[in-house]
């Protein structure tokens, strides 16, 4: 039986991993001058990972710094009032080992907007959260 929090079903770490194989954009929020910046981004899930292609700029930046960041996806329906939300927080790091950059570039993961992301960043979230509008 699923746990209910005020009107809110709270997903299990198997469940938000679940949605995060099954999606492809998200936004990753990183600290800028103290300040956050979400960008928009299409990733993929590898081993409990999300992985994501990148350039020169701040999320880049944030991985080189090995800052700990946030990703969130999400659905929602408002002709039904439906939806869910996953939250994941972890360390972004750039993958730089030649063995981790040949899986990476296994996953297809061809960026939506044009120039160069040739830096493949995986965020490893020992803290997983997600809800479900019931």
């Amino acid at each position: 039986m699923p746990l209910i929090d005020n009107g809110l079903e709270i997903l299990s770490p198997e469940q938000c991993h679940d949605l995060l194989r099954r999606n492809t954009v998200g936004r990753v929020a990183v600290t800028v001058a103290a300040l956050p910046a979400i960008f928009p981004v299409n990733y993929a899930a590898l081993d409990g990972q999300i992985v994501f292609r990148t350039g020169e700029g701040t999320k880049l930046q944030a991985a080189l710094d090995k800052a700990v960041v946030a990703f969130q996806i999400d659905h929602f329906d408002g002709s039904v009032a439906s939806g869910w939300s996953v939250m994941a927080v972890g360390m972004a790091e750039e993958i730089t080992d030649a063995d981790e950059v040949v899986v990476a570039e296994a996953l297809g993961l061809l960026p939506f907007a044009a120039g160069d992301r040739s830096h493949y960043v995986p965020i490893r979230p020992p803290f997983i959260s997600g809800r479900r509008i019931v």
